[in-house]
């Protein structure tokens, strides 16, 4: 799995009853685009580290995804 910047990222509740989950990727921990992400959910607006398992997938705004800067605060010169 990679994403970027931007991309949009959607938990499917794997067990009965769990919620349906969805967030803006706004950060990157390697510049390859790998997991895991800073996500911003939808639901209540914070900011976590997110590991994706099997339930979830990316949804690509159509850039490209090598391309993105790394996270600011994991990568310094």
């Amino acid at each position: 799995m990679k994403a970027a910047v931007g991309d949009r990222i959607i938990v499917q509740g794997t067990r009965p009853g769990a919620a349906r989950r969805d967030g803006e990727i706004v950060g990157l921990h390697h510049p390859d685009g790998t997991p895991p992400y800073d996500v911003r959910w939808s639901d209540d607006n914070r900011v976590t580290e997110y590991f994706p398992g099997p339930d979830a997938r990316i949804h690509h705004f159509g850039h490209e995804h090598v391309a993105n800067p790394p996270h600011p605060h994991l990568f310094t010169d």
